[in-house]
């Protein structure tokens, strides 16, 4: 009884304007408490969250673009400059979004197991480096020693053009690693997969000699930023500043600019990703993911949309390497380790592989877990340590704990325990595929009769 009572008070909320009302609710709330406490971790994942109600909810396409639209370029602006950690989070949330979208069309469309993705993650970081800061005229240098008065190789707008080298570079590379590794399936494609990540890593790390092209393990700095339209930082604050309540610094618009770009750059990969997945092409991957030999059979050229997958998937990561190098005026090997690959996994994993929302889903929880969740926890026992407070009952006094305890030391074991859990009680994700949620339906019913 209680059973339906539940699913009709589900069928009611999604009927008429309730939709509307609960999602206008939840957004209103969540900015409403960010805007009053702007350090709060609680209120900001009430605002972040009303993107799963804007999706989850049936209303009408209008008011999801404009709400959402509403809410991405105007509210978390100035939430984020009010509060930059914030727009930290989010910018975070759209790079791995973008990988994780990328590495979909790899693992979820077309079945190739690649524990290496961030490789081209690397690829697309170390062009712009290269020629977006000094580092041609440090060729002959050992790290550390070269002049301080160095000019730049390129002027700075010639990052957008970058932007499309990346793809270019990066899909070149996705060929690359697919060329020889086309017979091998399963366990076999990720040791290789996983070699050539580490393979890209450590030539990152040992590239400084003879001929000083990465620096190697202290990377590339300063590498420049693209040029801001000058009257942009002055529209903002015009506009914006009584609500920010300080006013906006130069440092601050770069930030929501990065944040823009990242978004304009996962759009545009939503929209090329959808249109693959109902296309020829992503027909063809779907048949290679379920079986090799059966699509042979068929006709499908196997070699040629298994190096489409990993070209595909790697040009996404290159985009967003530049974009990184680009923010962060700095890259290093140790930005692109095998555990960030496996972050990236992971996230396809948990949002559900082979969904675009899903993996959205599975990125932005990663990432809030990562950065603010078990990061805020550490500083909160952090604070404890310093204190003389004691743990009640027990009579222990917080300072002497150690500092092994943090949580933020446990993300490989959490992010297990995630995946292990996922398997057991939810092997399809949190949002699953369509296609991938009635085969395991259908597999349900074939165990029960």
């Amino acid at each position: 009884m209680a059973n339906f009572d539940l699913n009709k008070l589900t069928q009611k909320i999604q009927q008429g304007v309730w939709p509307i009302i609960i999602t206008l609710a939840h957004l209103i709330l969540g900015v409403t408490l960010v805007y009053l406490n702007p350090r709060s971790n609680l209120a900001f994942l009430l605002m972040i969250s009303s993107f799963l109600s804007l999706y989850a909810l049936k209303t009408p396409v209008l008011f999801k673009l404009v709400t959402g639209a509403l809410l991405a370029l105007v509210i978390i602006p100035v939430i984020g400059v009010r509060n930059i950690f914030y727009l930290e989070v989010i910018f975070q949330i759209s790079v791995f979004s973008a990988l994780a979208l990328g590495l979909n069309i790899v693992v979820g469309f077309a079945g190739l197991l690649d524990l290496g993705y961030v490789a081209f993650y690397a690829v697309g970081a170390y062009l712009w480096a290269f020629f977006g800061s000094q580092q041609y005229y440090v060729l002959h240098f050992a790290p550390g020693t070269q002049p301080s008065n160095l000019p730049f190789l390129l002027p700075s707008d010639m990052f957008y053009l970058f932007i499309f080298l990346a793809i270019i570079a990066a899909a070149l590379t996705g060929i690359l690693l697919g060329t020889p590794v086309l017979r091998l399936r399963g366990d076999y494609l990720a040791i290789v997969t996983l070699g050539f990540g580490e393979v890209i890593r450590v030539l990152a790390n040992n590239l400084d000699k003879p001929l000083n092209f990465t620096n190697g393990p202290q990377g590339i700095t300063p590498i420049q930023k693209p040029p801001m339209p000058p009257a942009f930082v002055d529209i903002f604050n015009s506009v914006f500043g009584r609500f920010v309540g300080h006013t906006a610094s130069v440092a601050d618009m770069y930030n929501v600019m990065f944040y823009i770009y990242a978004l304009v750059v996962i759009i545009i990969i939503i929209v090329v990703t959808r249109r693959l997945n109902d296309s020829k092409i992503g027909r063809a991957w779907t048949a290679i993911r379920e079986d090799e030999t059966a699509a042979i059979a068929m006709g499908i050229p196997l070699v040629k949309m298994k190096l489409a997958a990993f070209a595909t998937g790697a040009s996404f990561a290159g985009v967003m390497g530049v974009l990184l190098a680009g923010s962060r005026t700095f890259v290093s090997p140790e930005s692109f380790s095998f555990m960030q690959s496996i972050g990236v996994l992971t996230m396809v994993i948990l949002g559900g592989s082979g969904s675009i929302p899903g993996v959205i889903l599975g990125a932005a929880t990663v990432t809030i877990l990562n950065l603010q969740i078990l990061q805020g926890l550490s500083l909160y026992l952090s604070q404890l340590r310093q204190s003389d407070a004691v743990i009640p009952i027990i009579n222990f006094a917080w300072k002497n704990l150690s500092n092994q305890l943090d949580p933020a030391k446990y993300q490989r074991l959490l992010f297990g325990l995630i995946l292990i859990l996922m398997m057991i009680f939810r092997p399809e994700g949190l949002i699953p595929a369509k296609r991938q949620k009635r085969e395991l339906a259908s597999d349900k019913v074939e165990v029960k009769g």
